[in-house]
């Protein structure tokens, strides 16, 4: 899949991964304003099952 990516990327080898830097951030930035919040109260981690002794 990376290999693809890197195919279709236009430019030499330093605007490729230049390119692939902006991508990589903006998938991480997607993740944490819209995946992560939309799929936390999905989540069981909120769910906590020790006594307060």
């Amino acid at each position: 899949m990376y290999g693809w990516i890197w195919r279709h990327l236009p430019g030499n080898a330093w605007s490729r991964a230049l390119i692939s830097l902006v991508l990589v951030f903006a998938v991480v930035y997607v993740l944490f304003q819209y995946v992560f919040p939309w799929a936390e109260p999905l989540l069981p981690f909120n769910d906590v099952t020790v006594d307060g002794q």
